[in-house]
């Protein structure tokens, strides 16, 4: 089956075609037709597009096909982050709607014994952490003997939060046969050479520059100085309409900078991995619901926001990678929509020029302010 044009043509289960009419799935974004298809006739995938361009529905879809032809096998979701392990959970059982099919969301901050309870009852697909998944077959209060197909969603960030030994030891506890699918941002070659290491001649998608923002995001830069830098930010604030995501580098100066902007009358919630998930869930409720517009977080726990109609992002402080930019801007300019990035860079921010264009800085930077003087700044 080659690239298809609308959901219908693909002759999915009648349940799961209501359900993806309920969700508004009318046509494929560019990796749903080109994932979709192949995965639908059993083949391994290794898939490279920006976030926000429905790689969710990329393999949901295939997943639920396969549940709902295979009475005694699983599938099982691994994710990097908490967050967005939810929001995959949450997505996938919006498809399972009018089914009998059962997910079970493992991740950390949850009671274990009721994941365990919730296992042995009964689940037809798992989205999980690698860390807590691990947790519980060490303990032997879950098993995978039944997993037929395999999904890990942004295998970059998972390897490049040390991941790589959690995913290993779970492999050895699944089947040989089952299908697998890879989804990415980016293929850096560590990343290619272990996730080829695991997949069966697997059908390559790529969608887009994966090193390259979203092509309806605009990008602005201001160079200036960390005691200029807040006050610079409050006016942008003033400026600015919708939702906004500002990243901060490190969990002390996101709370210290939500505590400015809170100070300054700002709705802001916070987002790091120091967070309850308590805390985490409450602050993402606010957030999506719009009670609060401004979210500050750091890179790790940022990476698994899924917001809609999230309008601006703001990097307060330059992230690590050039990889990082481009997953923290993909937070905005999804799914076609336009959207803003605001990179404030100081002197001290050496490589930040080149992380945030991808291009080797000039010889000579000037750095220039645009806005009166605000003392308070972050260590």
């Amino acid at each position: 089956m080659s690239h298809f044009q609308t959901f219908n043509e693909l002759k999915l289960p009648a349940v799961l075609n209501r359900a993806l009419d309920a969700m508004a799935f009318r046509e494929p974004t560019p990796v749903q037709a080109a994932s979709i298809p192949p995965a639908i006739e059993g083949k391994d995938i290794l898939g490279t597009a920006q976030t926000g361009t429905g790689k969710t529905g990329a393999f949901g879809i295939p997943l639920h096909r396969y549940l709902q032809t295979q009475d005694t096998k699983q599938a099982l979701v691994l994710a990097p982050t908490r967050e967005l392990a939810a929001q995959i959970l949450d997505v996938l059982n919006q498809m399972a709607k009018g089914s009998q099919l059962k997910g079970l969301l493992v991740v950390g901050g949850e009671s274990f014994s009721r994941q365990a309870e919730v296992f042995f009852r009964g689940c037809d697909f798992i989205v999980a952490t690698p860390g807590r998944l691990n947790d519980h077959l060490g303990e032997n209060t879950m098993h995978l003997n039944n997993i037929g197909m395999l999904i890990l969603d942004e295998v970059d960030r998972m390897l490049d939060m040390g991941f790589a030994p959690q995913i290993k030891q779970i492999l050895k506890f699944l089947p040989k046969e089952r299908q697998t699918m890879v989804f990415s941002a980016t293929l850096p070659p560590e990343v290619k050479t272990i996730a080829e290491s695991f997949l069966k001649s697997p059908v390559r998608v790529s969608i887009g520059h994966t090193h390259q923002p979203a092509p309806k995001v605009k990008e602005e830069t201001i160079h200036t100085s960390a005691t200029e830098k807040n006050a610079l930010l409050l006016k942008e604030l003033e400026q600015r309409q919708g939702k906004i995501i500002i990243f901060a580098k490190t969990q002390n100066r996101s709370e210290r900078l939500a505590g400015i902007l809170h100070d300054k009358g700002h709705k802001v919630v916070l987002l790091h991995g120091g967070r309850t998930q308590g805390q985490r869930k409450q602050a993402l409720m606010k957030f999506r619901q719009g009670s609060h517009r401004i979210m500050v977080a750091t890179d790790l726990a940022g990476r698994g926001i899924d917001v809609e109609d999230i309008e601006h992002v703001i990097n307060y402080d330059p992230p690590q990678s050039r990889e990082d930019y481009i997953h923290r801007i993909g937070r905005t300019g999804r799914f076609g929509k336009e959207g803003k990035a605001l990179n404030f860079l100081v002197p001290t921010d050496v490589d930040g020029e080149q992380i945030v264009t991808g291009r080797k800085p000039r010889p000579r930077v000037i750095y220039r302010s645009r806005r009166p003087r605000f003392q308070t700044r972050l260590a």
